[in-house]
């Protein structure tokens, strides 16, 4: 994967973090964001399967698959920032 290709997948991690901090500020329990994320993230996979030319998916199942790990690893970038931030 080139540089590029790893900059798309970094994007939808982003996106997805910016979205799961705008839905902490909601009234929705926090156990679904991991759920939101992976589902969001599957969606921005296709969508940037087709619109960023050097994603590093090719096929509709491996840009959902890619989409899903760069949503988990948005909360799981949270996580980690709240173990260390409790330290």
């Amino acid at each position: 994967m080139d540089v590029m290709g790893f900059t798309s997948v970094a994007v939808l991690t982003v996106i997805c973090y910016l979205v799961a901090a705008i839905i902490k500020t909601t009234p929705l329990d926090s156990k679904w964001l991991p759920i939101i994320c992976g589902v969001l993230g599957a969606i921005l996979g296709v969508v940037g399967m087709y619109v960023m030319p050097d994603y590093p998916a090719k096929d509709i199942l491996t840009a959902i698959a890619v989409g899903i790990v760069s949503g988990l690893a948005a909360t799981g970038t949270n996580q980690i920032y709240k173990q260390l931030k409790g330290k």
